[in-house]
């Protein structure tokens, strides 16, 4: 099996994922969590990463982190082996502890892609079932298929998120003391909200969702987890030509070149409706342009923003409105669903 694709950027930032061999537990206890926050403290001095943000769970981790010396690989390999020697020693086990190679993907460092994969990482804690956000949970409750959660559920998310001590969400919502180490001024910038401090803006970035829809967040994750790289498609095109000629990147590689155009997907759509985009994309009671931008959610790499934006002057909030819309009218209308379905054909053919 061909390795992930490595793309080893000055200045990159990193969204970086290690499990336990066969789903193990790997931080048993305070003593464990512990020495790889040591170990976090010394990778930051000794390879000169920026570590922006993290998270230990019971069987893996999460780490936001931005290279300034383009030595990702060199950084995360030392990390990994230097806890697995440990952990193995302390508990008088042999063999490997983390499962494989280090996962990543390339996060823009610009606008408010890191920003978006800092929430997405502090929020893992509570994104289980028990507490309703489990994967189906979550899909239904950013599809608008749930009613809000009720007071109590609302009240233990929060208690989870915040009692989750292994997390640097607590530095950031000023619940804690940030250590020298961490560095949180880039983030705590994109999150500002007037007339609110820094850790009283990040806190309402992060836990508002938790009382509502997670819709923005629930999308970016299940692209977190597909991708290889998360941004514009300017940001996209760079690494596009970074990674050129690296054969073994080759699978993952075509992953970004199979993200479509937004204009590729309204010419198909435009071809399904037998007219010009220009002519659908603003007629009242036409689903056209609801259509486009459900298929380019699917197919482009873009967020709701992004997708707005290329719709022609569409709100985030208006364009995830026309998303969700096309969810629900599918269930009931065949017309739509054949139109979406031959759409969705085409499309899959220009990405192979």
């Amino acid at each position: 099996m061909a390795r992930p694709v490595r793309v080893d950027v000055q200045d990159g930032w990193y969204h970086v994922m290690s499990r336990g061999t066969d789903r193990r537990v790997i931080f048993g206890n305070a003593r464990e969590h512990e020495h790889f926050l040591e170990l976090l403290e010394e990778m930051v001095s000794r390879y000169g990463v920026k570590l922006h943000a993290y998270v230990l769970m019971r069987n893996h981790y999460h780490l936001l982190v931005q290279t300034p010396k383009a030595n990702l690989s060199r950084a995360m390999q030392w990390l990994n082996v230097s806890y697995g020697v440990w952990y193995n020693r302390r508990n008088e086990r042999v063999g490997a502890l983390l499962q494989g190679r280090f996962k990543s993907v390339s996060i823009e460092g610009e606008g408010s892609w890191a920003l978006l994969a800092s929430e997405y990482l502090h929020l893992n804690p509570v994104r289980v079932k028990g507490l309703g956000l489990g994967k189906r949970d979550r899909k239904a409750e950013g599809l608008g298929l749930t009613p809000p959660p009720p007071p109590e559920m609302v009240k233990a998310r929060l208690e989870t998120l915040r009692g989750h001590c292994w997390s640097s969400y607590l530095s950031y919502a000023g619940y804690a003391p940030k250590p020298a180490w961490l560095t949180c001024g880039d983030l705590w910038k994109r999150a500002q909200h007037d007339k609110l401090s820094p850790t009283d803006s990040y806190r309402w970035q992060v836990e508002e969702p938790l009382k509502a829809g997670m819709d923005e967040l629930q999308t970016f994750g299940e692209r977190m987890q597909q991708a290889v790289a998360l941004g514009s498609q300017a940001f996209l095109d760079r690494l596009r030509r970074l990674a050129h000629g690296n054969r073994s990147a080759q699978p993952a590689l075509r992953k970004w070149q199979r993200l479509l155009s937004f204009a590729h997907v309204t010419a198909v759509v435009a071809a399904q409706k037998k007219e010009p985009w220009d002519r659908f994309r603003n007629r009242h009671g036409d689903d056209g342009r609801d259509v486009a931008l459900w298929l380019g959610r699917r197919h482009c790499g873009l967020t709701l923003a992004e997708l707005g934006a290329a719709a022609g002057d569409v709100s985030a909030v208006a364009a995830g409105a026309g998303v969700r819309r096309v969810e629900q009218r599918c269930r009931t209308n065949k017309k739509l669903r054949a139109l979406l379905k031959t759409a969705e054909r085409q499309l899959l053919e220009s990405e192979t």
